[in-house]
């Protein structure tokens, strides 16, 4: 086993939150599971990684119930299940400790956000010598306000601002930051073509 599959926030927290409703990637459980199925068939490791904002009282508290795999999903035994309160995968995290003591030299990301944790993950995993896979047809995000927007505003009136960074713009700006510098931009369909 010298790869792993790092399946991130994929978790209820995000369908209770009103930006679900614009989500770039509704089906992403579909996605997510057919990386999965192949990772297992190959014999890959599958981590699973939850965020988590205890105390917060929001939906990522894990005392909402929500902090746990969106339906559909489930760890298997010996799949680990991390949980973290940093934007990557790694700094709250025993993740790189469970990589490199299994011998894992590359990984396979996918989950919610698509720049965000995702994105943050693939670079620390290429800043810590992994060989990152980064799979944007299995991330999602939501469009992202200008830094300027009063706070507080609805849904609508977030997607109606000419401002509002829209969901196709966020996902090829990431695959430019990552390609070439930190990751391998690729699919489900290609890495899943023999299934």
């Amino acid at each position: 086993m010298s790869r792993a599959l790092i399946v991130i926030d994929v978790q209820e927290s995000f369908r209770q939150q009103p930006e679900w409703a614009a989500i770039s990637n509704p089906g992403i459980v579909g996605q997510v599971s057919r990386l999965v199925e192949a990772a297992r068939a190959d014999g890959d490791l599958v981590v699973w990684v939850l965020h988590a904002e205890a105390g917060s009282g929001a939906e990522f508290d894990p005392a909402s119930g929500h902090v746990r795999l969106l339906d559909g999903l489930a760890a298997r035994d010996g799949e680990p299940v991390v949980t973290k309160t940093s934007h990557n995968a790694f700094t709250t995290t025993n993740l790189q400790q469970i990589l490199t003591s299994r011998g894992i030299g590359d990984v396979v990301i996918c989950g919610i956000r698509t720049e965000q944790c995702c994105e943050t993950t693939a670079r620390v995993a290429s800043d810590f010598g992994f060989g990152v896979t980064f799979v944007t047809d299995a991330t999602a995000t939501s469009p992202i306000e200008h830094w300027e927007a009063p706070p507080g505003r609805t849904l609508d009136e977030i997607l109606a601002d000419p401002r509002t960074l829209p969901v196709d713009d966020i996902l090829a700006r990431t695959e430019y930051a990552l390609a070439g510098r930190f990751a391998t931009i690729s699919t489900v369909a290609e890495l899943t073509k023999d299934r």
